[in-house]
């Protein structure tokens, strides 16, 4: 991913500073150093990075001398802070309104990715309820109304274009006229590439935005541009006047740092960014967020939203959990929901510490062993995938027949019905637990109370000392695991994966062999617990 460096680099140089022995003045200088290199190389502006050393200097110095401050968490604060601050311009983007007509068109330059970008807008809009129509105002570029066509009509979002009119002024005019007749919430205007050095394109452009009096103006930016991003959002800005950025290519190995520079320079949010080429390959953006997942750190809130707009089948999951079930069906759902949430590398980035070990293990290896997983879960017959599993011990010719039949080894198959195993014990145990601490779980889910209960944050947070006076099955897990906690977990309680993936078996911190793990000795006694061994 684009920035992925310069995160790992910015990471590295935070972790020195306050693993150092003594929090001073030549450790935070160091750091500081290694931060505006690593910007620097990575084609951010330098009076960017100027200004962002002295501001973080200036807090550390004005915070630090405050008593009983903690200078380590103080460091990551302010740094996190301030790297916010380079993307976060502050400004509230325009957000479209059902039952009016709302006219969104897009600029940029050649190869940017309008189109695709355009497609991805539109489905993303048209999820939300809105009614969405395409218009392809690029008469210069042979194919692009036939890749806007096949988009759309992929997408099955309406669309206007033509084949013989020349002029993309009234080609546009025309498109987001007849959406506004059709009542249409939402009109987005697909303009031809253009570079700031085009006299005649940047006025045609001007012509366009005149024609249809676009609400949004786009500029969509391609990450990897790198210090040529700043002079060309410039350009656009004075033309366009754009108000919001979309950046895209962000799943490619390029420096990123341009972008930044970019949005600093214009002072305009960026509102979306792209990271694939497939329509579900596309976020909303929140800086906080973005340097979240720069760091490491991940982004729970983002994954919520991703997970909310799937179409996830879980209510038969959530019922069996709630009687204390998990069987190899749900198991098999589950694995299926993971799948339908799009690249591995896009969700690993949203969880704190799966980023960094899927860089270790490599997307495609990790991608082919979940794959083996639903290959053998598919090769199940129905009387299995709904058993608990026990049909396997009581029958292991069972294993083998699966084995066969889905082309792995009995020791995967194996792999699989043990962790099915470790889910239906917990499972069973949370329930136990929460029957006897609050008398009988409802049938909302959460114990004694009625159907569809929200609990408040008072509610939650005493529900969480519970569990913490009786941890149960969690804890005798995290005993397996290094005698009550995580392999490596550091002083922010996140566990070090690649210490936990050695451990497991994998050679070098990279996904553990089968057979590596079926000798270890810890995963043994973990499946004599489970009544695997």
């Amino acid at each position: 991913m684009v920035l992925v460096d310069l995160g790992r680099r910015i990471n590295t140089a935070v972790s020195g500073a306050i693993k150092s022995n003594e929090v001073n003045d030549d450790a935070i200088d160091l750091m500081l150093k290694e931060i505006c290199n690593a910007l620097l190389e990575s084609d951010v502006n330098v009076k960017l990075v100027v200004k962002l050393r002295k501001d973080i200097k200036h807090k550390l110095n004005a915070e630090g001398e405050k008593p009983g401050i903690n200078k380590k968490k103080l460091i990551q604060k302010v740094v996190f802070d301030e790297l916010c601050r380079l993307v976060d311009t502050e400004t509230e983007p325009y957000k479209p309104k059902k039952g009016k007509s709302n006219v969104i068109m897009f600029v940029g330059l050649q190869g940017a990715g309008k189109t695709t970008s355009c497609t991805k807008l539109a489905v993303y809009y048209q999820r939300r309820g809105f009614k969405v129509g395409l218009v392809c105002a690029d008469t210069f570029r042979a194919g692009a109304f036939d890749q806007l066509k096949q988009n759309a009509t992929k997408a099955r979002i309406p669309f206007y274009g033509s084949y013989t009119e020349t002029n993309p002024v009234k080609v546009s005019k025309d498109g987001v006229d007849k959406f506004k007749k059709e009542k249409f919430d939402i009109i987005i205007v697909d303009t031809s590439g253009r570079h700031r050095q085009e006299e005649d394109l940047f006025q045609e452009m001007i012509e366009i935005g005149e024609a249809v009096e676009p609400n949004q103006t786009i500029m969509v930016l391609d990450a990897s541009i790198g210090q040529a991003a700043e002079s060309q959002s410039k350009a656009f800005k004075e033309s366009s006047n754009f108000g919001s950025i979309i950046l895209t290519k962000l799943d490619g190995h390029a420096k990123g740092g341009g972008a930044i520079s970019a949005v600093a320079a214009t002072n305009t949010p960026i509102v979306f960014i792209g990271t694939g080429e497939h329509v579900q390959d596309f976020e909303t953006f929140s800086p906080r967020s973005f340097i979240s997942k720069l760091l490491g750190i991940g982004d729970i809130q983002g994954l919520m939203e991703h997970v909310q707009s799937l179409d996830l089948d879980n209510k038969d999951t959530m019922k069996n959990l709630q009687e204390g079930k998990f069987t190899l069906n749900d198991f098999q759902k589950q694995m299926q929901n993971i799948m339908k949430m799009g690249p591995l590398s896009q969700i690993a980035n949203m969880i704190p510490g799966m980023g960094q070990m899927l860089g270790q293990v490599g997307e495609d290896e990790a991608s082919n062993k979940m794959k083996r997983m639903v290959y053998i879960m598919d090769s199940m017959t129905k009387k299995e995938l709904d058993s608990d599993g026990q049909i396997f011990i009581n029958e292991p010719t069972r294993i083998i027949r699966v084995a066969q039949g889905s082309g792995t080894s009995a020791t995967e198959v194996e792999m699989i019905l043990m962790q099915q195993r470790m889910m239906a014990t917990m499972a069973q145990r949370t329930k136990g637990m929460m029957d006897q601490k609050a008398g009988g779980a409802g049938p909302g889910g959460f114990p004694g109370m009625p159907p569809g209960f929200k609990p408040t944050p008072q509610q939650i947070q005493q529900a969480q000392q519970r569990l913490q006076q009786n941890p149960g099955m969690m804890n005798k897990m995290m005993n397996m695991f290094g005698g009550g906690g995580m392999p490596g977990a550091g002083a922010g309680g996140m566990p070090d994966m690649n210490e936990m993936m050695k451990m497991m078996g994998g050679a070098g911190g990279g996904m553990p062999d089968m057979s590596q793990m079926m000798n270890n000795p810890q995963v043994q006694q973990m499946m004599k617990q489970f009544g695997m061994g």
